[in-house]
């Protein structure tokens, strides 16, 4: 699978386009600075594989801490974002965290899954309440920055391509019509 066609996939499970999908598909050549260079720390990583983990949670198919999403999230937030969207995923992280101790008066990593789980629904209500009013200008709300490379991380990984995906590495002859039967995984390429 190309880049391309990945993320064309990742933008259609999202239902648009994917912020900073621009400078990852110019392959984020040396000679384009697209935001300010970023230190993540290991903890940093840590903390987002579990929000991914929450929205991605592992079940009979690896989680998105299995694909190690919390690494591809700082990766491309540092070499593909602009810095607006650097500046808002980088408040984002603390905004979550103070949200949960708000919530659930413990930090996100202190909190049990359950109350991770419902902290992230009602940020996702609230993200896509933002997103629908936004204007041009207005930065993206940190939560749908988020929730996009946990998607975008996940399905691109090899444990999301092949495990919670139907893969096959090296199709057969194209067959335009196949029958889908409700709860069939959907076909990697």
């Amino acid at each position: 699978m190309d880049r391309r066609d990945a993320l064309s996939r990742v933008a259609l499970l999202l239902g648009g386009t994917v912020i900073g999908a621009e400078a990852f598909l110019k392959g984020c050549k040396p000679e384009t600075k697209y935001g300010a260079s970023l230190k993540f720390t290991p903890e940093d990583v840590a903390y987002l594989d579990e929000v991914a983990e929450t929205i991605l949670p592992r079940t009979s198919t690896p989680g998105a801490k299995d694909a190690k999403v919390g690494q591809f999230m700082t990766v491309i937030v540092n070499d593909c974002y602009e810095e607006k969207d650097q500046k808002t995923f980088l408040e984002g992280m603390q905004k979550l965290d103070d949200a949960s101790k708000k919530k659930n008066s413990k930090s996100f990593m202190e909190s049990t899954p359950q109350q991770r789980h419902d902290l992230l629904v009602e940020l996702d209500k609230e993200a896509k309440d933002y997103q629908s009013k936004k204007k041009e200008d207005d930065s993206n709300h940190y939560f749908t920055l988020m929730k996009q490379l946990t998607l975008w991380g996940y399905f691109t990984s090899e444990a999301g391509a092949t495990k919670a995906l139907r893969y096959v590495a090296v199709p057969g002859r194209y067959e335009g019509c196949i029958p889908y039967k409700k709860g069939d995984k959907a076909w990697a390429t």
